[in-house]
């Protein structure tokens, strides 16, 4: 690992805030632009990283830097099994919606009780929405989680290596970016994706979320992909390389990956996932102080085959279809 992806990982791990994000992007452009990079921040309320031109490059690495706000449960992902997937999504609401109930029947008793009378039915419901308003606040702006190695702390450090590695022959071939607010509902990739028309149609986007906890690093493809872009597909096989240690698959049966390359017709989805002989390939601990697993052979295994993407695309002269 780099210097500058230990320093990230140590001294900007949270990047939550208006401020933390500031004090990531003020540290990290500088850096970047010492080692010859044009950058630049794009979008007001959504501040993503721009490096290099998206508009002209045949490949465009990307993930969020933006972090999330620290839960008492994780947020259990099965990208190849939508069944465990939902189910696992309805039991998180479960205790949300008994606690609003309680939160309701407490008001009608307390109110019973201090008043003799029948409480009113909105003052009832008042209760049982502030409790749901509470949680859905906590979702998306609560305390901010201290651990997020693998969301997104592992893709940012993935970029990171990337960049550090690039040759600068290769660099008007690549863009990078990263986006923010990821975590409040892919809003960054969103901005970009507006104002980037001709990249959300035709761009070749590989989006690296969540790699550095799992031994089987998977891609997910877009359905335009998976229809007509068997090229491409083969492509990202020869590159992205499987070592003794950690395995490689492009995903063309079912599989969904909820990440910002969703926004793009070309997009390709990346993370690292565990397989249980229940849930089948699973990603776990991330949202909450678990998320502290840095698999350092993915992040160079990403690089390597990053790098090779480059190249190869490089020598074919144009984008590949």
């Amino acid at each position: 690992m780099t210097e500058l992806s230990r320093k990230i990982l140590e001294e900007y791990q949270i990047r939550k805030s208006a401020k933390q994000k500031e004090e990531f992007r003020s540290f990290f452009c500088d850096r970047l632009r010492t080692m010859g990079y044009e950058v630049k921040i794009e979008g007001k309320s959504s501040k993503n990283i721009v490096v290099g031109d998206p508009e002209t490059a045949k490949v465009i690495y990307t993930a969020h830097y933006d972090t999330c706000p620290v839960l008492p449960i994780p947020n259990f992902i099965t990208p190849r099994n939508m069944i465990w997937y939902l189910l696992y999504q309805l039991l998180l609401c479960v205790p949300m919606f008994v606690l609003a109930i309680g939160a309701e029947v407490g008001t009608m008793l307390l109110w019973e009780k201090v008043t003799g009378e029948i409480c009113p039915l909105a003052v009832a419901m008042l209760a049982l929405y502030a409790v749901l308003l509470f949680f859905l606040w906590w979702i998306y702006a609560g305390p901010a989680n201290k651990h997020t190695v693998n969301d997104n702390t592992s893709g940012v450090l993935t970029l990171v290596e990337i960049a550090e590695s690039l040759p600068e022959e290769l660099r008007s071939e690549v863009a990078l970016i990263f986006f923010d607010n990821e975590e409040k509902g892919l809003l960054g990739s969103s901005a970009f994706a507006k104002k980037h028309r001709s990249v959300r149609k035709n761009g070749l986007v590989v989006n690296f979320d969540c790699v550095s906890d799992g031994d089987s690093i998977q891609f997910f493809p877009s359905k335009r992909l998976k229809k007509a872009g068997e090229e491409t597909l083969a492509k990202l096989e020869q590159t992205f390389l499987p070592t003794e240690e950690k395995s490689v698959e492009v995903v063309r049966g079912f599989g969904f990956y909820p990440s910002d390359q969703a926004k793009f017709k070309r997009g390709v989805g990346v993370c690292a996932l565990k397989k249980s002989p229940v849930f089948g390939w699973y990603m776990d601990r991330i949202h909450t102080k678990k998320d502290t697993v840095l698999m350092e052979g993915n992040i160079h295994l990403l690089r390597e085959g990053a790098l090779r993407l480059a190249v190869s695309l490089a020598e074919k002269g144009q984008k590949i279809g």
